[in-house]
């Protein structure tokens, strides 16, 4: 489940955890109806998607898959480290993605919404950094291929 920083639902999706190993959560997903994506357009009912978690990182990376099982393209949001109880992750999402071609070529989207959102809610002082840090992990990972850009 995703929320924003006032505690408001935002998304929700099923999902099913395949692999943990250590902080690291990896959950296979398809989307159960279509969803509106202000940057990917219509994410259609039944895509599938694999999403890396870590409990202890302010970011996650989806992998859309295309036809075949090939990437599609990775999604990448910024957001507080994720809790899970063994039934439900929850996450609040900051704002800040990186959409991420299969070619690995990136565009940082919606940094203007997360200074908007950071004035309107009060982000503290810690949470803009960790979302500022969290974006050069991301963009480090995208420009050396590390994973799950490797995959």
């Amino acid at each position: 489940m995703v929320r924003k920083y006032d505690g408001q639902e935002h998304r929700r999706w099923p999902a099913r955890l395949v692999r943990q190993d250590g902080s690291l959560l990896v959950f296979d997903a398809r989307f159960d109806r279509d969803i509106e994506h202000d940057q990917l357009g219509t994410i259609a009912r039944n895509t599938a998607s694999t999403e890396y978690y870590w409990l202890d990182r302010w970011y996650n990376v989806f992998r859309f898959a295309g036809t075949g099982g090939r990437c599609r393209n990775f999604y990448c949001n910024v957001n507080t480290p994720p809790e899970f109880d063994g039934e439900v992750l929850s996450y609040i999402d900051l704002d800040i993605d990186i959409l991420v071609e299969p070619n690995l070529r990136y565009r940082v989207l919606d940094l203007e919404e997360f200074e908007e959102n950071a004035h309107r809610f009060g982000y503290s002082r810690e949470v803009r950094l960790n979302a500022e840090k969290a974006l050069g992990e991301l963009i480090g990972l995208i420009e050396t291929r590390a994973f799950p850009f490797c995959e």
